[in-house]
């Protein structure tokens, strides 16, 4: 039987309106395409981001962020750009884009240089080591926050209610998924403090990281 492909989607980036009419797109798709091809990797779908920096931060990237939503609801879990640059010029938005795709479960490859968001160089490096010390630190936050709001309610004398069914709890569960998201907590992180906080799937279990990565793509 023959094997399945790898699935991947194929990001480009345009930094001016002037790009945008010009051959810069086509280059890129066609440097992507011939990657995958020589790779076996199949490419089903393509997401651009128009006139955008290469310094812009990923998050203010309309087009990035609907790559995001498919890739968390469908489980394709790679991204490919033509270079590492068109992901993003500045070094530190490589890195903090790289690392929280990364954390996602997400791969990315440049065409011209597979191994380009692999760089051990010392400035690399150290953008790394600053970077996992704030999420660690934030994550230790959030962590301290929801336990602490457990401690003062059953303080009171409340009961700390039990495990709740996902149609019951989804907006704030919702809420509490998506701000451990962005402290850079990992699906499965994101599980087990919500379960540590009474939040459960419909039998009482934590929540997959499937569900995890639903609800933040909701």
């Amino acid at each position: 039987m023959a094997r399945k492909r790898l699935q991947a989607v194929a990001y480009l980036r345009t930094s001016s309106a002037a790009n945008v009419d010009g051959d810069s797109q086509t280059r890129q798709l066609v440097a992507i395409r011939a990657y995958a091809k020589a790779a076996g990797i199949e490419i089903v779908g393509t997401y651009t981001d128009d006139a955008v920096r290469g310094d812009n931060s990923i998050e203010n990237r309309p087009g990035f962020a609907e790559m995001m939503q498919r890739l968390l609801s469908n489980g394709v879990r790679t991204i490919v750009v033509e270079t590492a640059s068109r992901f993003a010029r500045d070094l530190i938005v490589q890195e903090v884009g790289f690392e929280m795709l990364k954390d996602r479960g997400i791969n990315l490859i440049a065409a011209d240089k597979p191994d380009a968001f692999l760089d051990d160089g010392p400035t690399a490096v150290l953008i790394r080591q600053v970077l996992g010390a704030v999420s660690q630190f934030e994550k230790s936050m959030l962590v301290s926050k929801l336990r602490g709001a457990r401690e003062r309610k059953r303080a009171t004398g409340a009961k700390v209610e039990g495990r709740k069914r996902l149609a019951e709890a989804r907006p704030e569960t919702t809420a509490l998924a998506r701000e451990m998201h962005r402290a850079g907590s990992s699906l499965r992180e994101i599980s087990a403090e919500l379960f540590a906080d009474g939040h459960a799937n419909s039998k009482g279990r934590p929540f997959s990281p499937q569900s995890v990565a639903n609800m933040l793509a909701d």
